[in-house]
C-alpha cells in the first residue's frame, strides 16, 4: 500500500519538524519504509544549517514510524491467516447439512463463499444461501 505525499516546502525549523514527525506518523500507513527514509534525507538536507534540528527527533520519527510499519505487516499477516482458516472450514462445510439460525432454510452444502469482510456465506444445492452467523446448525449428512 503506497500514496505519494507532496511536500509543500523545505523543512527549515524545529517547529516544522515537529509538525513532520506528526504528519510522519498520520501517514505512516500511507508511505512505505524507503519512501519515509527518502522523506528524511530530504528533511536533513533542507534544515537551517544555522538552527539546526534536535537529533533525537529523528529518531523518534524513526522508532514510530518502524513501529506501525510492523504493526502494519502484523495486521496483514493476521488476515491472511484469518482468511486462510475461513477457506479451510468452509471447504470443510461442503457436503454438510446446513441449517440457517432461525429454521427457515435448510440444505447441502454445495460451495462456500468469503467476503473480503470476512462474512461467510453457504450455497446449497437447492440454490439457496445461508450466511454462516451465530446459530446456524451444521451436521453430517
Amino acid at each position: 500500500m503506497s500514496t505519494n505525499i507532496a511536500l509543500t516546502a523545505p523543512v527549515t525549523s524545529t517547529s516544522t519538524a515537529a509538525n513532520s514527525a506528526s504528519a510522519a506518523t498520520a501517514a505512516s500507513a500511507t508511505v512505505d519504509y524507503n519512501e519515509f527514509l527518502q522523506l528524511l534525507v530530504a528533511e536533513l538536507q533542507n534544515q537551517d544549517p544555522t538552527n539546526p534540528t534536535d537529533p533525537t527527533q529523528y529518531m523518534s520519527q524513526l522508532a514510530s514510524f518502524s513501529s506501525v510499519e510492523q504493526q502494519v505487516q502484523t495486521n496483514s499477516t493476521l488476515s491472511a491467516m484469518l482468511t486462510s482458516s475461513a477457506i479451510a472450514e468452509g471447504d470443510n462445510l461442503i457436503g454438510k447439512t446446513v441449517t440457517s439460525a432461525d429454521g427457515s432454510t435448510s440444505g447441502t452444502v454445495a460451495s462456500v463463499t468469503i467476503s473480503s469482510s470476512g462474512a461467510t456465506t453457504a450455497t446449497l444445492t437447492n440454490g439457496n444461501q445461508v450466511s454462516l452467523t451465530n446459530g446456524v446448525s451444521i451436521s453430517s449428512t
